[in-house]
């Protein structure tokens, strides 16, 4: 991963942070049991959280083979799948969120530009 400040030929990318002090973020990460894609996935997400968001936000893990009820109000086709309630408006992002920077935009925690 190149470092922030460093300039690409196709995109810049600026880091954002929260909107405010009293912003809570509130993400639901579907999974299907503790498959490693899952395991990844939560590792992954908790990592990113620590390091951006500084311990204002929530995690909810919704195991879709326990409840599979729960998918359908955030419409999970795919798993493992990240869902932002909240700031809004409601992202999604699909996957084990290893490509962090992907990750991190998805969230709208970096602008690229």
């Amino acid at each position: 991963m190149k470092p922030m400040n460093e300039k690409s030929d196709v995109k810049t990318i600026k880091k954002r942070a929260p909107k405010t002090d009293d912003d809570k973020w509130v993400l639901r990460l579907y999974v299907a049991g503790h498959s490693p894609k899952a395991l990844t996935a939560f590792a992954n997400l908790k990592k990113i959280c620590e390091e951006q968001l500084e311990g204002k936000y929530s995690i909810e893990v919704i195991d879709l083979l326990l409840n599979p009820q729960r998918g359908m109000e955030d419409q999970i086709l795919a798993l493992p799948t990240l869902v932002r309630k909240l700031p809004v408006p409601v992202r999604k992002i699909i996957g084990d969120l290893s490509n962090t920077d992907r990750v991190l935009v998805g969230l709208d925690l970096l602008q690229v530009g």
